[in-house]
């Protein structure tokens, strides 16, 4: 079976070389392609990848997918999040606990939930603290590298 970020590519490859009207029209594309996806699966995708739906100029609405500058702009703005509300990093060899300034863990959690690190599971917020569960064998190194591609001034 093809991996969570090939299938990405190809449904954002998908969406810009087709016109497509529906998630069924676009769950046949898929597995034109090799692609074994539910209908929830392919929903939490669109999601993430935050595609949206426009007039087909005529009597319908097909899918789209944010600009480059769109996708740019958010992630500045969710970088901007975590900066703002992070104090320290810690992990193990399964988990990642970022405290954060009082109150702030949930609007950091969000920031780093949507930076999409495919190293993440999920994350669990508290008031002051988060922590954040790694892919089987992803390394608490790994994911601060990671980190540190996107946010360079980044202190753990």
């Amino acid at each position: 079976m093809k991996d969570r970020l090939t299938r990405l590519k190809s449904i954002k490859k998908l969406i810009r070389n087709n016109t497509i009207e529906s998630q069924d029209s676009l769950l046949s594309f898929l597995q034109k392609e090799g692609f074994e996806v539910t209908q929830a699966t392919l929903s939490r995708d669109l999601k993430l990848l935050k595609v949206g739906k426009i007039s087909d100029g005529h009597s319908g609405y097909v899918y789209t997918l944010p600009s480059e500058d769109d996708n740019r702009e958010d992630e500045a703005l969710f970088i901007q999040d975590f900066l703002r509300g992070y104090v320290s990093i810690e992990w193990n060899s399964t988990t990642v606990v970022i405290k954060t300034f009082s109150g702030q863990a949930n609007s950091v959690a969000n920031a780093l939930d949507n930076l999409n690190l495919d190293e993440i599971l999920g994350t669990v917020a508290g008031d002051n603290c988060i922590f954040a569960s790694l892919r089987q064998g992803v390394t608490g190194e790994k994911f601060i590298a990671s980190l540190k591609k996107l946010i360079p001034d980044l202190e753990d």
